[in-house]
């Protein structure tokens, strides 16, 4: 199931620091962002072993999560939240700003093998995200 924290976030007169440690269980492994994606659809996978940490660094996207029992939509537009997601977690990341830039931190290296790109049986929400 999904989790949405707040990162440890320090403000002082020369900027904020916001830390992320301790966050998913491992090392990390792989960092990538994502940008320029607009309206499209990103994701649309779970994993068998990947934990993934989702910070929306700049702007805002929109998160739906399916764990196979609950459905949730989650909207990222603070540099502060971060959105955890575990390996059964399917996923698709969408409506993003024309400013966003989506950081997501990863527990495993890129292995084509640990993407499940079936989705769970579909409910309703996910109709209302596809539209």
């Amino acid at each position: 199931m999904p989790l949405l924290v707040q990162l440890d976030t320090f403000n002082t007169g020369s900027g904020n620091l916001t830390v992320f440690e301790k966050i998913i269980p491992g090392t990390i492994k792989r960092v990538f962002y994502i940008y320029g994606a607009g309206e499209t659809q990103r994701g649309g996978h779970r994993h068998h072993k990947t934990w993934n940490a989702l910070v929306c660094i700049h702007g805002s996207c929109r998160i739906y999560s399916n764990d196979g029992e609950k459905e949730e939509i989650f909207i990222l537009d603070n540099p502060v939240s971060c959105l955890i997601l575990e390996p059964k977690d399917w996923h698709i990341m969408d409506s993003f700003s024309d400013d966003a830039i989506l950081l997501v931190l990863s527990n495993e290296y890129y292995d084509k093998a640990d993407y499940i790109d079936d989705p769970y049986p579909l409910n309703q929400l996910i109709q209302t995200v596809s539209q």
